[in-house]
């Protein structure tokens, strides 16, 4: 993948530069500017009643405007705008939802208390971390069920690139039974693409790493009160490590 210096949005390389210079752990005085100058508040688990971490552009819950204050709730819509990003939690689940995407989620409320069943990725990139095991992904190609993961997702009409960061899941095209996989994966062991119309048998195929990090991930696993279940050292994951 790019390294961060590298990525395609500029305030996406602002953000990498702040996690990779340690932000996530701010008792340094200069690390905890650092993190407050980008992030607002020094990255942490987010307080009972608060919903979203970090938003730029335009972001939409339920096709209303959404603000710092706006709860976030199993069965919501989200949609971001150009240029525009939303970092936040629903329940144990964390997510960054980049730009121009749109997603349903599906789950249960009670007193208060979230989870996260499942989501309609309509289109779009979302990074996100949960431990839930029960969880399944819907795209135009491609089901996906979780249990329990950090997982990278970018989806349009025509393909699904689908990375399991870490955590095991089952894929399988939609228009194509036969193409399926399940990946049980460490540290981005395995990215697949899951196309729309290839021939029967060849829907779910490998793919590289893209447009996402580790850094990423140790923010969101933080605002949840959890860490990644890999070590690193700071800098970008480029490959996966395994064939399989």
């Amino acid at each position: 993948m790019s390294r961060f210096d590298e990525a395609d949005d500029p305030r996406r390389r602002l953000l990498i530069k702040a996690l990779a210079a340690g932000a996530l752990s701010a008792a340094v005085t200069d690390k905890a500017a650092l993190a407050s100058s980008i992030f607002g508040t020094p990255p942490g688990k987010l307080p009972p009643g608060q919903s979203i971490y970090r938003l730029d552009g335009t972001v939409k819950v339920n096709g209303q405007d959404a603000n710092m204050k706006t709860i976030i709730k199993p069965n919501d819509t989200v949609e971001t705008g150009p240029k525009s990003e939303v970092v936040f939690v629903v329940g144990g689940s964390s997510m960054i939802m980049r730009e121009n995407s749109h997603m349903t989620m599906e789950g249960k409320e009670d007193n208060a208390s979230f989870l996260v069943q499942g989501f309609r990725m309509i289109t779009g990139k979302l990074l996100t971390v949960s431990r839930s095991k029960g969880t399944q992904i819907r795209t135009a190609t491609a089901t996906i069920g979780i249990r329990g993961t950090g997982y990278y997702i970018e989806s349009d009409p025509e393909q699904t690139y689908f990375c399991t960061c870490y955590g095991l899941t089952d894929v399988e095209s939609n228009n194509d039974p036969s193409s399926r996989d399940t990946v049980a994966s460490k540290h981005h062991d395995k990215p697949l693409y899951i196309l729309a119309n290839a021939q029967p048998g060849q829907n779910v195929r490998r793919a590289g790493f893209i447009n996402h990090t580790d850094q990423e991930l140790s923010l969101i696993e933080t605002l949840v009160g959890r860490t990644p279940p890999f070590v690193f050292a700071g800098d970008d994951y480029s490959s996966p490590r395994r064939d399989y």
